[in-house]
């Protein structure tokens, strides 16, 4: 097998992926429609209304899917980036301290906790984990990885799990989430194999396990700081994050003006940019209370407390 090339820019596939499920199943809009004024009426509360009383632990299975042994990540590989995610989301990340002081008290945690399950469907003990050797050589934003039908792994019931697959992408994707309110069979995460984690095969400069923090937030209804339009237009239906004209790469300087939103500029070290893994530290409180309203409605069924 040839050695996989490393993107060197972040590419998220979630609105590619959403707009072709669209098109597939035009209902999937008018949910997500119905789903968007929900969100938006439990918003309106405000977030200490939506705050839970204790943590809220969300169980992952991760289906790690490979055609040659060097995709077949380890246990280490996978256990360390269960641990980011809850760095990141309980705001316990070492590189908080990275976040400018103007939106250091916007850093909120979001409550959210991450396990990998230890209970399958049928009730047995399980670690978590799924491997699965496939014919394909790689995998794009149709979901055929999500079926073992098309080479892939079929997901564990998405109304309890948080299903993570993990394989080789193609077309230089680091991954891509489905959104709240699509179809049950596809829904879950997809994260490329070396941007997966802090060990093993996960590299530079996506070697952070930003990439699976970035997309489970697509997974909890945050949009990208620009919205879906590069054009200051688009917006991302939170508040406290500035409009931005587009995606930030890299490891930019602080401030970087974009959208008239000076003197400050784009949020770009917000998880939900496509800065290295290396540049990017924070939620903020809207994007907490909006993951909340999520939980709360179209995610209800995840999560203990």
């Amino acid at each position: 097998m040839e050695e996989q090339a490393v993107p060197s820019r972040r590419k998220c596939g979630a609105a590619a992926a959403y707009y072709l499920a669209v098109e597939a199943q035009p209902e999937y809009r008018q949910r997500q429609r119905e789903l968007e004024a929900g969100t938006a009426q439990r918003m309106a509360l405000g977030p200490e209304a939506l705050a839970p009383e204790a943590p809220i632990t969300i169980p992952i299975v991760v289906h790690v899917v490979y055609n040659d042994d060097s995709e077949d990540i380890s246990d280490e590989q996978i256990e360390s980036q269960i641990t980011v995610l809850n760095q990141d989301y309980g705001a316990e990340n070492s590189d908080i301290a990275n976040v400018p002081d103007v939106w250091e008290g916007l850093v909120t945690d979001t409550n959210l906790r991450f396990v990998l399950a230890s209970e399958d469907p049928a009730g047995n003990d399980t670690p978590g984990i799924s491997r699965t050797r496939t014919d394909r050589t790689g995998f794009g934003i149709d979901d055929s990885v999500k079926s073992a039908d098309t080479g892939g792994v079929d997901p564990w019931p998405t109304d309890r799990y948080l299903n993570m697959w993990v394989c080789t992408l193609s077309g230089g994707l680091l991954g891509y989430a489905q959104f709240p309110g699509g179809p049950s069979e596809t829904d879950g995460v997809v994260i490329l194999n070396t941007a997966f984690g802090t060990t093993g095969t996960a590299s530079v400069p996506f070697d952070r396990g930003r990439t699976a923090t970035h997309e489970v937030g697509h997974y909890f209804n945050l949009y990208h700081i620009w919205g879906l339009s590069d054009d200051c237009t688009g917006g991302d239906r939170v508040s406290d994050t500035p409009n931005a004209e587009g995606p930030n790469y890299g490891e930019p300087s602080f401030p970087h003006v974009s959208c008239n939103n000076g003197p400050y500029g784009d949020m770009f070290m917000n998880y939900m940019d496509y800065v290295d893994d290396r540049a990017m530290c924070m939620f903020t409180a809207q994007q907490v209370a909006r993951m909340m309203a999520t939980l709360d409605g179209p995610r209800s069924g995840l999560g203990q407390a």
